[in-house]
């Protein structure tokens, strides 16, 4: 009798490390309680978000037609990449104005914001793919994964290009002051807090 119970605690302890292993072992590979799905990302990650030097945008477009499906997700890169830009210049636009500029400042700071958007604009023709992924679904869709890229360099220099070249803004821009105040709003947004 004492030899059946000593053979059956051996039993029970060698089944319960055995369960535990493999439990363990389903639990990291692919036993999911929830009945969860991974999710994959594409054009994901730190190096398609913006930083200091670089404006990024990613979108999606889904379409039947492949191309149609790009041409989608690419407008909405630009579209998302303008807003991006655009809320930043408004931003140092208004920090210039308030401190820099004279007496018709309400008219100036329109006319900044008007040559600021013409030069992003102008420039978002020349943003830069880095990630194009195209995915299929199970209807026999499309999905393009599209990021664009400009310089933040390129974007300033865009800007204060167009604003030094116009008689009307040119008595009242000073170089340095928006260089500064446009590194400073730069620094606000995408520094790592």
């Amino acid at each position: 009798m004492r030899n059946i119970y000593a053979k059956s605690m051996v039993m029970l302890v060698i089944m319960t490390f055995t369960m535990g292993f493999l439990s363990e072992r389903l639990n990291a590979t692919s036993f999911n309680p929830q009945g969860d799905e991974e999710i994959v990302k594409y054009c994901y990650g730190a190096q398609f978000n913006s930083d200091l030097e670089h404006y990024r945008d990613t979108a999606t477009g889904e379409s039947r037609d492949q191309q149609m499906s790009e041409k989608n997700a690419e407008a909405k890169a630009r579209a998302n990449l303008a807003d991006q830009i655009g809320t930043l210049v408004k931003s140092v636009i208004d920090n210039y104005g308030h401190s820099f500029m004279g007496n018709n400042r309400n008219e100036l700071l329109v006319r900044y914001e008007t040559l600021s958007r013409e030069a992003v604009n102008q420039l978002l023709k020349d943003a830069v793919v880095i990630c194009n992924l195209q995915t299929k679904t199970k209807e026999g869709k499309f999905k393009t994964h599209y990021t664009l890229e400009l310089e933040s360099s390129a974007v300033f220099s865009a800007i204060s290009s167009k604003l030094s070249g116009d008689q009307v803004v040119r008595a009242d821009f000073i170089y340095d002051k928006f260089k500064k105040i446009f590194e400073e709003e730069m620094s606000n947004m995408y520094s790592p807090q």
